[in-house]
């Protein structure tokens, strides 16, 4: 399958969207019941990188990422949020994105990306792996979902960080 990688545009927003609805419908992408408006996703996300995934004119999945603070010694911190469509899935495209995403990353100074997972996502927690995340250890019982098969259930979140060699902190 060919595909490619470029930034994500505000037009891309309905298909990135459509996944994100995707993901949540899992029970195991994210505690949020439903994607935000545009607006606050936006405020909640950095600026660069917001890549997508286009195959053809269709988006295949989307990352991008957050702050985990507004204090400036945490500048260099960021959250990975990574969705890939379902009919992409188990194609190699998450190893791609993630590897951009991370280059680009580091290109403008994130030094420490971390990601929370639901420990039922394995094949989240194998990427990010992969790609030389490692486990800090697990939230136990951090949230309750409030959707789905799920509702009610407290769920763990496995902590996994990664260390930029070229961006500051090594």
């Amino acid at each position: 399958m060919e595909f490619v990688i470029n930034k994500m545009n505000r037009g891309d927003w309905e298909q990135v969207r459509a996944i994100y609805i995707e993901g949540i419908a899992t029970g195991h992408a994210t505690f949020e019941a439903e994607v935000p408006k545009w607006e606050r996703w936006d405020a909640a996300h950095l600026a660069e990188p917001r890549l997508v995934v286009r195959v053809g004119s269709s988006i295949a999945g989307w990352a991008a990422l957050g702050r985990v603070s507004p204090r400036g010694i945490y500048a260099g911190v960021a959250e990975v949020s990574i969705y890939i469509g379902a009919q992409y899935r188990g194609q190699g495209i998450g190893d791609t994105l993630l590897a951009a995403l991370i280059a680009a990353s580091e290109r403008i100074g994130i030094w420490t990306l971390q990601a929370g997972i639901f420990p039922e996502n394995i094949s989240s927690i194998n990427l990010h792996k992969k790609h030389g995340f490692r486990e800090l250890g697990r939230r136990e019982k951090v949230g309750k979902m409030s959707f789905g098969e799920l509702t009610g259930t407290w769920r763990d979140v496995v902590l996994m960080e990664r260390r930029s060699k070229v961006a500051g902190c090594s």
